[in-house]
């Protein structure tokens, strides 16, 4: 199964967004899926279920840290990663109208109610694994 394959898997299995995208790339970075998991675990939801930055984008926005960002306080190293950030972002955004949790789902799961009414609309299951999928196959593109 590729990376792209993988994600999409993880999240069927329950796995959060950031979860299933982050730990898809995580062998190919050096990094142990279990810690992969447990790094990316906040960030589902738009950050806690905070309804903010859609979880696809954060795992993606991590792989990308660890694939081009640098250990050391170098300009280069730290342009070079904000560069692929806002690529992904152009092309995500493209694709899916934003990057915003709420906005994507067109609810605000931040909220118990718009929480209960995204269940009961099943948009964690019709709306997020086309989130999920895309973030994958734009860090396929960049890596």
């Amino acid at each position: 199964m590729n990376c792209i394959e993988t994600a999409v898997s993880r999240f069927a299995e329950g796995f959060n967004c950031s979860q299933a995208v982050f730990s898809a790339f995580a062998e190919s970075l050096g990094i142990e899926e279990t810690d992969a998991l447990r790094i990316a675990a906040g960030f589902g939801g738009g950050m806690g279920r905070m309804a903010e930055i859609c979880g696809a984008v954060t795992g993606a926005l991590m792989v990308l840290g660890m694939k081009y960002g640098g250990t050391t306080p170098d300009r280069e190293a730290k342009e070079r990663v904000y560069q692929q950030v806002r690529e992904f972002a152009a092309r995500f955004r493209a694709r899916h109208g934003s990057l915003v949790c709420r906005d994507l789902l067109g609810c605000d799961i931040s909220t118990a109610a718009g929480h209960q009414s995204a269940r009961e609309q099943n948009l964690f299951t019709s709306r997020c694994p086309p989130f999920v999928r895309g973030a994958a196959e734009i860090l396929e593109e960049l890596l």
